[in-house]
Order: C-alpha cells, then structure tokens, then sequence
C-alpha cells in the first residue's frame, strides 16, 4: 500500500461515500476549534458527503453536541456525533453486564446514566465498573486506582473511553484507556466501547459504503480503520505530535509500523 502526503482532503475525497472524523484532535483541542477542519465539514456538506464526527467520549452525543455548539460550532455539522459512551449505554439498558454498577469517573459524566442512576452502588455491592476517566479529587494518581482496584478484579469494568490520553490546549490528560490498562494489568477483564472496537463502527456504517477514517491517535483512530478495513487519513499534529516532530515524510510509515498499523493518508492538520 502506497502512502500519501496529502495537502488537503479535496485531493481524494471523490474515492469516498463517508467520512469518519474524529473530533478532538482533528476538529479542535478542547478549547478552540480549527477553522481548517471546519472548512472541511463545510465543503463535504455542499458535495452531499456523509460524515460522522465519531469520538471516544464517555457521554451522550447530545453532551458533546452541547460542547461544540459552545464552541460555536454550526448546529448543521453537529447532527452526525456518536461516541463511544452512546454505544456503551445501549448495552448498559440492556444488563447485559448486571443491574449494579460502580461509577468510576467525573460527576460530568453522570449524564451517560440517566434513568438508571438507581442501579449506582459502591465497590462491594456492584456487578461491574462503569469507567468513564478518572475522579476530579485524584486526577494524576495512578497508584490511588491501583490500591482501589486491587480488591475487584473479578468485577467486569466497562471502559466507555478507550484513549490513554488526550491534549487540552497544550496540557496531557489521561482517559478513561489509561485506568483500563491498570485493570487489565492487575489481572481484570475490561469490555472496551469506542474506537478501535467494531460496535462503534458498526452503529454508523451503510451497506457498500467507501469509507475513510479521519483522526490523530495510532492506537484508536487508525487502528479501528485497520481492523473495519476501512482506508485511513492520519493527522499528524494531533495527541502524537512529538513523535513526528522534525521527522521526514519517509519516516512517517516507519512510526505507524511500531504501532502494527498503516494508514493511507498523511496530513499535518486537516485542511480541504
């Protein structure tokens, strides 16, 4: 497989029926939009492209359709969101996991249960762990959700965010991935919602579609590409930046290999 440059997405966009885009990372940074990437919704609207903004955020679309109408973005691109915590939650309704949960995570994202806030219990009376990232009072310790976890490993954790980390502005912060892989590592079993896994896909995938998937992590963006077969267009400049700092375009694939994966596509930002 041959892999491209790319000055901007008008270049290839004729190859394909849909879109899948992430949103922070590719669209914005947490605190700003990207005019670029904006232009980019715009133009694939006025050629009657479909195009999902799919994200691994552990809330309801309808929570992040929120956040990015203040961050002023058109109400017109804002109808396509899914995220990985509305896959989670379908499953959640439907028990396949048990009745009684323990939420691990920030009280923002109490919406991703609402209606079953009932079914909300302690460590020692739940089914299993609903992980949605870490808790406003121990936001950078990890050994604090190692000494908390230890006890539960025969509970399932539901992990509705499978990134490790992402970018605020200029500050890392960790996500919901980073206390499923100190699970997993205590020997606990995690069920991952989200990119890369296929159900998020499969929610927003039409039959016989040419798809392309847009996004910035190797991990998840490019690696559920891979996986759905899908072809892929890898934003450098994104949460693996450093990586990529000073690097010539022939040693791009070299980074990507590291990870098992391989894209189609390079762009630095996401441009039209």
């Amino acid at each position: 497989m041959e892999t491209k440059l790319i000055k901007g997405l008008s270049q290839i966009q004729s190859k394909y029926d849909a879109f899948f885009i992430d949103l922070w990372g590719v669209m914005h940074n947490g605190i700003k939009l990207y005019p670029e990437a904006i232009e980019v919704l715009e133009n694939l609207q006025k050629l009657n492209k479909r195009f999902v903004l799919m994200s691994n955020a552990p809330r309801p679309s309808k929570k992040v359709e929120n956040f990015l109408l203040n961050l002023k973005m058109n109400k017109t691109f804002t109808k396509n969101i899914f995220t990985s915590g509305e896959a989670a939650i379908k499953s959640i309704q439907n028990n396949i996991y048990g009745k009684k949960f323990y939420h691990l995570g920030p009280e923002r994202d109490n919406s991703l249960f609402e209606g079953l806030e009932k079914n909300k219990r302690s460590l020692e009376e739940a089914d299993f762990i609903l992980c949605t990232g870490f808790l406003e009072k121990e936001e950078d310790s990890l050994s604090f959700y190692k000494n908390l976890l230890k006890k539960y490993i025969g509970l399932k954790m539901i992990c509705t965010n499978p990134d490790l980390m992402v970018h605020r502005g200029s500050k890392k912060e960790y996500c919901a991935g980073t206390l499923a892989a100190i699970f997993q590592e205590l020997g606990g079993e995690v069920i991952y919602f989200g990119k890369p896994y296929p159900e998020i896909y499969k929610f927003c995938t039409n039959k016989n579609e040419k798809v392309l998937v847009v996004g910035d992590n190797i991990r998840t963006d490019i690696k559920g590409a891979n996986n759905m077969k899908f072809d892929s267009l890898f934003i450098t400049d994104g949460i693996h930046r450093n990586e990529f700092m000073n690097l010539t375009f022939e040693k791009y694939d070299r980074i990507l290999e590291n990870y098992g994966v391989r894209t189609n596509f390079f762009q630095k930002k996401l441009t039209w």
